[in-house]
C-alpha cells in the first residue's frame, strides 16, 4: 500500500496547534533537566494523599447501604459498562448546589471523560450547520479551539481584556454574522483566570454577558476550571450560578481538585429541547445520546473514586478546594515576587508581564518573537522552558508573548527557574 497523503486526511491533523504541542513535548524530552514553566498540570502534592481503595470502598458502601443495591450488583456496576450519563450525576448535582450555588437537577448532569469530552459533545449538539459560528476569547484555550476544528466549526475571535471578554466586540460579531445570513450560536468563556490569558471577568461584566446572550439569542459555554484558586473572600459566582434564563451550559472537571488521571468531568445542560413529536426533553439527554457514540460511558471505576471522595467529604469539595487554592496562590505569588526581583535587578527594555490574582498562568511580553526557535535556545542554553502564546490565538496575535505556568513546580524550582529565565532574557534580548 502506498503512503497516505496527509492533505487527504482531515484538515485538523495539519493544525499548527498540534505541531506546537508536539514540538514542546519533544523539547521537554530532549532537555529533561530544564525547569519547565510549560505544563498547566496540577501539582503532584495535590493528590499525594489519594487513597483509591478507601474511596472505592466508600462508594461501594453508598451503593449498597444508601441506594439499596445488593453487594454483588454494586460491585458489578463498577466492572461493567455504565449508563452514558454517569453513576455520580446525583452527587455532582449536590456538589454544585452546596459549593457553587448552581441549582440543577441530576437529570441535567452528564458525567464526561474530562471537560474535553464535554466541550466536544456540547459543540456537536449545538452547532447544527455551517451558518452557526462559535465565538471564542482571543487568546483561547486550545482544547475548545481544537474541538471546534475537529468538528469543522468556524470560530470568531473576540478580544479578551483584563475584565474579561470584550462585550462590544462580541455584539459587533453577532451583528456582522446576521448581516452575512449567519449567526453566533455559542460563545465559549472561562470567566475566572482563563487559560492562557489569566484574566478574570468582573461581576458587572458577567451580568452584562448574560444580558447580551439573551438579547442576541446565543448560548454560553462556560469553563470555570480555575475559579477555585480565588483568594478567600474574593470569590465570584459562576455564570451558571447567575443564569436565570438557562443560557449557560456549564463544564466542569475534577482534574485540578481531585486528580487528573481519573479523567472525570461533567456538563450541566438544563436547557429544554422540543422534540419532533411535540414533547420536550433536556439538552443533557441529547448530550448523553451523543456520548454513547463517542466514549459509551465514563469509566465507572474512575467515577467511583471521585464519588467516594465526595461522599467522604459530605458532598462538598470546599475544604479540598481551599487547600489546593492555597498551594497555587502561594506558587503564583512566589513567581510574581521573583519576576519583580528580576526587574529590580535590571531587565532588557520591553519585557513586561501581567499580574493575575489567581489561576496557574502569567503572560510575559518580549521585544522579540517568542517562537519555537527561541524556546529551543532557552532550553538548550539556559535550562528553562515556557510556552509560546501564538498557538492560543486564532489570528496573528501573541507572536511576542510567552506563557509561564507555576502550578506543577515547587518553591525551589520556581526560584531557580526564574533565575534561569533572567539569564535567558538578558542573553537573548539585545538592548
Amino acid at each position: 500500500m502506498t503512503a497516505l497523503d496527509r492533505s487527504r486526511l482531515h484538515a485538523s491533523l495539519s493544525d499548527p496547534v498540534l505541531s506546537s504541542v508536539e514540538f514542546l513535548n519533544e523539547v521537554m524530552r530532549r532537555y529533561p533537566d530544564a525547569i519547565s514553566f510549560a505544563p498547566g498540570a496540577p501539582h503532584p502534592d495535590s493528590y499525594a494523599d489519594l487513597d483509591v481503595e478507601r474511596y472505592l470502598g466508600r462508594f461501594l458502601d453508598h451503593l449498597v447501604t444508601e441506594l439499596g443495591h445488593p453487594p454483588a450488583m454494586a460491585r458489578r456496576m463498577l466492572y461493567e459498562y455504565g449508563p452514558s450519563r454517569g453513576l455520580i450525576d446525583g452527587l455532582i448535582a449536590e456538589l454544585l448546589r452546596r459549593d457553587h450555588g448552581v441549582d440543577a437537577p441530576r437529570q441535567a448532569v452528564v458525567v464526561t471523560v474530562g471537560a474535553q469530552e464535554a466541550m466536544l459533545l456540547a459543540l456537536r449538539a449545538l452547532m447544527r450547520s455551517d451558518d452557526d459560528l462559535l465565538a471564542v476569547a482571543d487568546p483561547c484555550y486550545v482544547g475548545i479551539t481544537g474541538a471546534a476544528r475537529l468538528l469543522g466549526v468556524e470560530m470568531v475571535p473576540i478580544p479578551e481584556t483584563a475584565d474579561g471578554l470584550h462585550l462590544e466586540a462580541l455584539r459587533a460579531a453577532c451583528r456582522a454574522a446576521r448581516h452575512a445570513g449567519r449567526r453566533v450560536r455559542v460563545c465559549s468563556v472561562a470567566p475566572d483566570f482563563s487559560n492562557p490569558g489569566g484574566n478574570r471577568m468582573s461581576m458587572e461584566r458577567r451580568t452584562q454577558l448574560l444580558e447580551l446572550a439573551a438579547a442576541e439569542d446565543l448560548l454560553i459555554l462556560e469553563d470555570n476550571v480555575y475559579g477555585f484558586t480565588a483568594a478567600p473572600g474574593d470569590e465570584l459566582p459562576s455564570l451558571k450560578a447567575l443564569d436565570r434564563g438557562r443560557r449557560v451550559v456549564h463544564l466542569g472537571t475534577f482534574a485540578k481538585v481531585c486528580f487528573p488521571g481519573a479523567r472525570v468531568g461533567y456538563v450541566v445542560a438544563d436547557q429544554t429541547v422540543r422534540t419532533a413529536d411535540g414533547g420536550t426533553t433536556l439538552l443533557a439527554d441529547e448530550l448523553a445520546r451523543l456520548k454513547t457514540m463517542v466514549t459509551v460511558n465514563t469509566s465507572p471505576l474512575s467515577q467511583a473514586v471521585v464519588g467516594g471522595m465526595l461522599l467522604e467529604n459530605g458532598g462538598s469539595l470546599a475544604a479540598r478546594c481551599r487547600a489546593r487554592s492555597t498551594l497555587y496562590r502561594r506558587n503564583l505569588a512566589l513567581l510574581l515576587k521573583r519576576l519583580d526581583r528580576l526587574r529590580d535587578e535590571g531587565l532588557p527594555p520591553g519585557v513586561t508581564w501581567n499580574r493575575p490574582a489567581g489561576g496557574f498562568f502569567v503572560r510575559m511580553r518580549l521585544p522579540i518573537p517568542a517562537d519555537e526557535d527561541l524556546l529551543a535556545r532557552s532550553a538548550a542554553r539556559y535550562g528553562v522552558l515556557w510556552t509560546p502564546m501564538a498557538p492560543f490565538h486564532l489570528g496573528p496575535g501573541g507572536a511576542d508573548v510567552l506563557r509561564l505556568s507555576c502550578s506543577y513546580l515547587d518553591a525551589r524550582q520556581i526560584i531557580t527557574g526564574v533565575e534561569r529565565l533572567g539569564a535567558f532574557l538578558r542573553g537573548e534580548i539585545r538592548g
